[in-house]
C-alpha cells in the first residue's frame, strides 16, 4: 500500500480469488433476487390443464365435429375465398410459400408438436424446418385431393386426431396469460377464476378448448367490433359465478350474449346474421344443448 496526498492509504494490490468469488456472488445473488421479484410480478407463464386420455380424446372428437362435421374429407379443407389450406380437427391454417394473411399461421406449429411426440410424419411434412403449403391455390388443392400426397396427409391427421386434442389443450394453457395480459387490473382475478372454474370439468375443459379455436383468444385489437371483442376473453370477463357446477351452463350463455352482441356491432355489409344460428348451435353443444 502506498501513502496518497490526502494522507489516505489507497490498497493497489490485486483483489484475491476469494474476494473476487464473494464480489461475483454477490452479484449474482442481486440479479437473482431482481428476476423473482419480476416473474412474481408477472401473470402465470402456463396454467396446467389434466385430463385422462379418453377425455382428451372425446374433446378430440367433439372438435372435430364441430370444424368438419366429423368427416376424413374434412379435414383437409380449403375454402373458397381463402389464400391457405384449414388442415386437421382444428382446421389449422397452412399458407401456401410467400403467402400471408391476418390470420396466424397454426398447421406448421401443430405438426412440429406431433413431432416430438414420435408421430411418424407423412412425406409431405418430412425434412428440417417448417415447410409450406404445396399447393398454392384452392383450384390446385381440389384438383390433388385423390393424389398420393394428400391421401397420406389425410391418413396421418386421423390417426393423430389424439395429439392434435393435446395440441389444442396445450394452446389453451398459454392462452390464460395473455389474456390476463390483456385485461384491465380490477378484472384480471374475476378472469383467472372463471378459467379456472371451467378446467374443473371435462366438458369445461372442452367448452374453453373449443371456443378459442373458434373465436380466438380475444386479445388482439385488430377482432373488434366497436371497440368490443368477442374471444374468450370477453366471454370470461362477461360471467361472475361462483359454483362449479353452474360454470358451463354460465359459459355458453356468455358466449352465445357475446356472439350476439358480434353480429349487432358487425358492418352490415358483411351480413353476419346469416352466421349466428350455426354459431349458436356450436355453443348449445358445451351444456349438451
Amino acid at each position: 500500500m502506498v501513502a496518497a496526498e490526502t494522507g489516505t492509504l489507497i490498497d493497489k494490490r490485486r483483489p484475491s480469488r476469494t474476494e473476487r468469488r464473494s464480489r461475483s456472488e454477490g452479484c449474482y445473488f442481486l440479479a437473482a433476487l431482481a428476476f423473482a421479484i419480476l416473474v412474481a410480478s408477472l401473470p402465470n407463464p402456463l396454467y396446467a390443464i389434466t385430463l385422462s386420455h379418453a377425455d382428451v380424446q372425446r374433446i378430440g372428437k367433439k372438435v372435430w365435429q364441430n370444424e368438419c362435421n366429423g368427416t376424413i374429407a374434412g379435414l383437409t379443407s380449403w375454402n373458397t375465398g381463402e389464400d391457405f389450406a384449414s388442415l386437421g380437427i382444428g382446421h389449422f391454417i397452412w399458407y401456401p410459400k410467400g403467402r400471408r394473411g391476418p390470420f396466424e399461421e397454426s398447421f406448421p406449429k401443430l405438426v412440429s408438436f406431433i413431432s416430438k411426440r414420435g408421430a411418424k410424419l407423412p412425406t409431405l411434412l418430412l425434412g428440417t424446418g417448417e415447410k409450406p403449403c404445396p399447393w398454392n391455390s384452392r383450384t390446385e388443392f381440389v384438383r390433388a385431393q385423390h393424389s398420393t400426397e394428400m391421401n397420406q396427409l389425410r391418413q396421418f391427421l386421423v390417426d393423430t386426431i389424439d395429439l392434435q386434442a393435446e395440441f389444442l389443450i396445450a394452446r389453451l394453457e398459454t392462452a390464460l396469460p395473455k389474456m390476463l395480459a390483456e385485461a384491465a387490473p380490477a378484472d384480471r382475478a374475476s378472469v383467472k377464476t372463471q378459467f379456472e372454474r371451467l378446467t374443473k370439468t371435462p366438458q369445461g375443459c372442452y367448452a374453453l378448448i373449443d371456443y378459442v379455436n373458434f373465436k380466438g383468444e380475444g386479445v388482439l385489437h385488430t377482432e373488434r367490433y366497436q371497440g368490443q371483442g368477442w374471444g374468450l376473453l370477453q366471454v370470461l370477463e362477461a360471467m361472475h359465478g361462483t359454483s362449479d357446477t353452474s360454470a358451463v351452463d354460465e359459459f355458453a350463455s356468455a358466449a352465445k350474449s357475446v356472439l350476439t352482441r358480434r353480429v349487432q356491432n358487425s358492418p352490415i355489409e358483411r351480413h353476419e346474421s346469416r352466421w349466428l344460428s350455426g354459431w349458436i348451435r356450436r355453443v348449445n353443444s358445451y351444456n349438451g344443448g
